[in-house]
């Protein structure tokens, strides 16, 4: 199966968190692959290309950021990428996360979406707010992966394969089964996915220490297993995250 690399934000103000990537940091791998001849495929080239050497570039939130520098210097670069959208704050704030940076980030609005779209990048579901779906109800989960998939389909048509990419990484057998009722083809969680569920797959997660010209994820044995703990860890601090929001949300207004 084709290797995915999973990227947050590229430049843009400093943050508490471990997801942005600095833009020279981002340059310098996306430079190096495109010049040793690694392609990026598509999300319908995901499951059937299989050639060494290509890979998924994906983005998790769709920060504006992403079209001010990620965008063109994958373009120039002869690269593509997905985005993985919450779908309910496109053109908003990030009011859905903690706040990990001094001022709220703007997400891509519908407008640069179809522009960089009509380019070749692919855009698909985080769900509806972002909420961390192994904790939701039955009715609440698929409210979130249905949502958001029915905005993506009357803003963009009906992309195949649907595919959602879950909060934090967070999905099980259940959370899996949910959005494939809700019409998902494909599903990424985190570093410890299982290959063989195609609502399960695994993700590479680039933090900021991931600083080589060869991402930790696409080098000879994988992310190996020093780097899946590493990884697997930062996923299991984002609960922290979950718990403030869930703390925020249930708190009197």
């Amino acid at each position: 199966m084709t290797a995915v690399l999973c990227y947050h934000r590229i430049g843009g103000p400093l943050e508490l968190g471990v997801t942005r990537v600095a833009r020279s940091v981002f340059r310098r791998p996306m430079t190096a692959l495109a010049a040793a001849g690694w392609r990026s495929v598509p999300l319908a080239g995901y499951a059937q290309d299989t050639a060494p050497r290509t890979f998924l570039i994906s983005f998790d939130d769709g920060y504006a950021s992403l079209a001010d520098f990620a965008y063109p210097l994958l373009a120039d670069l002869g690269l593509t990428a997905t985005t993985f959208l919450v779908t309910d704050f496109v053109g908003k704030t990030n009011t859905w996360d903690a706040r990990y940076t001094w001022h709220r980030l703007p997400h891509l609005d519908w407008a640069a979406i179809e522009q960089w779209r009509s380019r070749g990048f692919d855009f698909a579901s985080h769900t509806a707010s972002h909420a961390r779906l192994t904790w939701l109800s039955e009715a609440a989960a698929t409210d979130e992966l249905g949502r958001s998939r029915e905005t993506l389909q009357a803003r963009l048509g009906a992309a195949r394969p649907a595919a959602v990419a879950y909060p934090f990484g967070a999905v099980d057998e259940r959370v899996a089964r949910f959005a494939r009722g809700a019409g998902y083809e494909l599903g990424f969680g985190g570093v410890r996915g299982d290959p063989k569920d195609p609502l399960r797959q695994p993700r590479a997660p680039v933090y900021m220490w991931d600083v080589g010209s060869t991402p930790l994820g696409l080098r000879t044995g994988g992310v190996g297993a020093a780097g899946r703990f590493v990884a697997h860890v930062a996923n299991r601090c984002a609960v922290g995250t979950s718990w403030m929001l869930k703390l925020r949300a249930d708190s009197p207004r």
